[in-house]
């Protein structure tokens, strides 16, 4: 499985909002093929910023399949809107023995 890591700044005081639209593209991204898992984090230092963490079956199932995908429009509509700046997006291996 591959882990794509995104860290997504959104405005100041948009904090509930971005969480009510994140539960709405979950269910857009969560149909997608190859798609494992999801789980998404808020900063302790830093509340303005989020850890989103999807996994993938392969790299090729978010890059290009879901990127170039009509889901990936619908699925950024819903959170786009609270972003500050761009995320900042990886893509992460498993180690043997060591995930």
């Amino acid at each position: 499985m591959v882990l794509e890591h995104a860290l997504i700044t959104v405005r100041p005081d948009s904090h509930e909002e971005f969480q009510a639209a994140v539960t709405r593209a979950r269910e857009v991204i969560s149909a997608a093929p190859g798609f494992r898992s999801f789980a998404l984090r808020r900063g302790i230092e830093s509340p303005d910023r989020y850890l989103l963490l999807v996994g993938w079956e392969t790299l090729e199932d978010h890059v290009p399949g879901f990127r170039e995908s009509p889901a990936f429009a619908e699925w950024r509509s819903h959170i786009q809107p609270f972003f500050e700046g761009q995320p900042e997006v990886d893509h992460y291996d498993p180690l043997p023995g060591l995930s």
